[in-house]
């Protein structure tokens, strides 16, 4: 067989896209080792990506030029006004278009066009073009960005344009991909009787150079809890750490045996910084590289935790998942009562409900005390859900259905 992939997101740090991305043509590589993958890598600045870690065949990477002109920047401040239509994505989504129009593809037996972040300007970029029947594309966000659980922004016209153009590239499309709440939302939301394919994400360290580096955080207690990421969406950090407070405070153990250290790339690594400054088990630190945080998630701490979108409910399956899966350290995931995670996840004291704080503290000392008992812990959260044989099993039905529509 041979597959084509076009993507947006190789990068081995600073984004759980790029993350996502490698591991999935590591996995596209154990599920069928004798096939050929090229990969067709477009990218907005030229990063040092480590692409020779990858398994794959051949890797075009061509940089696209998004700056856009001050003329088209200039008409746009009338245009999008009175026609709902954004001349500079549309700008962007040529500049892609160039690119993906030139390739060969027909002796592919399969392509997949995936997306990175929320403007999907690969899938976009692929409008009316012929590449698009034989494609497959794949969502990691809601599109327009409206949908995005936690987003605060109002609907516009702008965004049911953006809702009627994705839905001809949808119509247009071989077929769909998402992670399984996702699928069945977008499937839902563009009213096509297509069907949105559940893929979930994956996570392969050999796509990556791990390794220990300086910056490693600093092991003290017997208990370490970490938190690696942003807040954004709806994710909620401060009721976490406020309950950790309290333990801290009503249990002598846990203040002197327990340490919680939280790896932020958010605007709100400031303000939390400056309020847990006077409690001596908390660390707020600045984000780092992914191999950094891989080694601290993996080796120091004995509890990760995840925080889903919320506050209500979350459509997408978070980028660390199939990670805290592989590591398999303990877990905590702060979740609303509708998610993806929640689903996946067999036992039910690793999930915690938003808004629920008495929850919240209970899961968490318990999780705590089995640390500083010692007991044993199998490290089965996810039920195989991110296995190589699940993976395999999924994209086959995939690669094996008819197309209806």
């Amino acid at each position: 067989m041979r597959f084509l992939i076009i993507t947006q997101d190789l990068r081995v740090s600073g984004t759980s896209q790029g993350i996502i991305e490698r591991s999935f043509l590591a996995k596209l590589r154990k599920s069928y080792p004798k096939s050929v993958i090229d990969v067709e890598y477009i990218i907005h600045t030229d990063t040092e990506d480590d692409l020779h870690l990858l398994p794959v065949d051949h890797i075009q990477k061509d940089i696209v030029n998004i700056k856009i002109p001050f003329s088209t920047i200039f008409f746009n401040r009338f245009y999008w006004r009175l026609f709902h239509v954004s001349l500079k994505e549309l700008y962007i989504q040529k500049q892609y278009a160039k690119i993906i129009s030139v390739i060969d593809y027909r002796d592919y037996d399969y392509i997949f066009i995936r997306s990175a972040g929320i403007d999907c300007e690969s899938i976009l970029a692929a409008h009316n073009l012929p590449i698009l029947k034989k494609a497959y594309i794949t969502f990691n966000e809601p599109y327009p960005y409206f949908w995005c659980a936690g987003n605060y922004e109002g609907l516009s016209k702008l965004h049911l344009y953006r809702l009627k153009k994705m839905l001809s590239v949808v119509e247009q499309a071989k077929g769909c991909i998402a992670t399984k709440f996702l699928a069945r939302d977008m499937q839902f939301l563009y009213g096509t009787r297509k069907s949105f394919f559940n893929l979930p994400h994956q996570f392969v360290d050999s796509v990556f150079e791990i390794k220990k580096t300086k910056s490693s955080f600093f092991k003290s207690k017997k208990v370490s809890i970490s938190y690696h990421g942003a807040i954004q969406f709806g994710r909620n950090l401060d009721d976490l750490l406020d309950v950790y407070c309290e333990l801290v405070k009503e249990n002598n153990s846990i203040k002197e045996n327990t340490e919680f250290f939280v790896r932020l790339k958010s605007s709100e690594y400031n303000r939390l910084k400056a309020k847990y400054l006077e409690t001596d088990n908390i660390y707020i630190l600045e984000g780092v590289d992914f191999s950094t945080s891989y080694y601290e998630q993996s080796i120091i701490s004995d509890i990760n935790i995840s925080l889903e979108n919320g506050p209500i409910y979350c459509s997408v399956l978070l980028g660390k998942a199939p990670l805290l899966d592989f590591v398999r350290k303990r877990i905590l995931s702060l979740s609303p009562l509708s998610s993806e995670m929640r689903e996946i996840i067999k036992n039910d004291k690793y999930v915690a409900t938003y808004g629920n704080n008495e929850e919240i503290k209970n899961k968490l000392k318990v999780l705590i005390e089995e640390v500083l008992k010692d007991e044993i812990y199998d490290g089965e959260v996810f039920n195989n859900y991110f296995s190589d044989a699940n993976f395999k099993k999924q994209l086959d039905e995939i690669l094996q259905s008819k197309k209806l529509f």
